[in-house]
């Protein structure tokens, strides 16, 4: 695969993983509204995805080692892979009780991420193990702090 497409893809993925994972988790904490998870999900998957896909093209450019057609092609697969990947998590939202959803919804995030950087691992000649755990962890702390913040909201601003 292009490298320009493989960052791209992988930038993509990942955010639009944790960023979605971290959103689910805490409106689901503060509100516990389907009809909010899902507004929040299909905002995300447009206003993150173009702006992750607006700073992938602008640090791309930064670079002054890409041609013009290997930052469009990163940017736009930014753009794809966020935009794609976040709507992915209105599935067990629309078709599952919330509860449920979020959970599959993290278990489907993760198992996601480790897949990803599994190949990123072996494609880099790296320990997959590695670097599937330090991205897990990372993970984690977004989804604790999200759930940790949205009862704090829920608490204080209810």
């Amino acid at each position: 695969m292009k490298n320009s497409l493989k960052k791209g893809y992988s930038f993509g993925l990942t955010s639009g993983i944790i960023t979605t994972l971290g959103l689910i988790v805490g409106l689901n904490s503060s509100t516990g509204s389907k009809l909010v998870v899902i507004g929040g999900i299909i905002t995300i998957a447009i206003a993150d995805a173009l702006s992750d896909a607006l700073g992938m093209h602008t640090s791309q450019e930064s670079e002054n080692k890409n041609t013009r057609k290997q930052i469009w092609e990163s940017t736009i697969a930014t753009f794809i892979a966020k935009f794609l990947f976040a709507l992915s998590f209105i599935i067990p939202v629309m078709l599952l009780d919330l509860g449920t959803a979020v959970i599959v919804s993290i278990i489907w995030g993760l198992f996601a991420l480790g897949v990803l950087n599994y190949f990123i691992a072996k494609s880099e000649k790296s320990r997959p193990f590695n670097v599937i755990v330090e991205h897990l962890i990372i993970a984690a702390l977004v989804i604790i702090l999200t759930d940790i913040a949205g009862k704090f909201i829920a608490i204080y601003f209810n």
